[in-house]
């Protein structure tokens, strides 16, 4: 997934979609997006002189509370990936060391098919091969049927 794609999965097609499951690249994406966006908005705040204490702006507040549903959106989807339910996301707020085991999870890779939906990646693209099919992935080789056109059934007999 491209960083465009991940974005515009988590603002347009997600925003508060907390069903289903996010591979790691549109987790990381949208986080990277959410950083950059906060940068901005704190230049911005600054030449534009808005009001802002110690800790927080006036643009960095709004875009905070903008990017909140998609934020936890995304998070809970891409625990859904790794086989765990949505509500771990709340032992980041629990005790210091879950912002640790929760980036331990959001690193790691998807799971098979579990009982959040079936495995992104096995819905191709990227250079992934299906998850579970068996066969070692065949990089660099062209698949069988190479430089010929599609065919799509008998043709009509007139």
């Amino acid at each position: 997934m491209s960083f465009q794609d991940a974005v515009r999965t988590c603002l347009q097609q997600k925003y508060a979609d907390f069903n289903g499951r996010a591979r790691r690249s549109e987790y990381w994406y949208f986080v990277l997006f959410s950083l950059i966006a906060g940068i901005v908005a704190n230049i911005l705040n600054s030449i534009l002189h808005l009001p802002s204490s110690n800790t927080n702006t006036l643009l960095g507040g709004l875009l905070n509370l903008a990017l909140l549903l998609p934020s936890i959106g995304v998070g809970v989807r891409r625990l859904h990936d790794t086989g765990r339910s949505g509500w771990w996301l709340l032992l980041g707020f629990a005790i210091i060391i879950g912002w640790i085991i929760l980036l331990v999870w959001f690193i790691q890779d998807s799971q098979g098919d579990n009982k959040y939906g079936p495995s992104p990646k096995a819905l191709g693209g990227f250079g992934q091969p299906p998850m579970g099919s068996g066969q070692p992935p065949t990089y660099g080789q062209p698949p069988t049927g190479y430089g010929e056109p599609p065919t799509y059934g008998t043709p009509p007999q007139h």
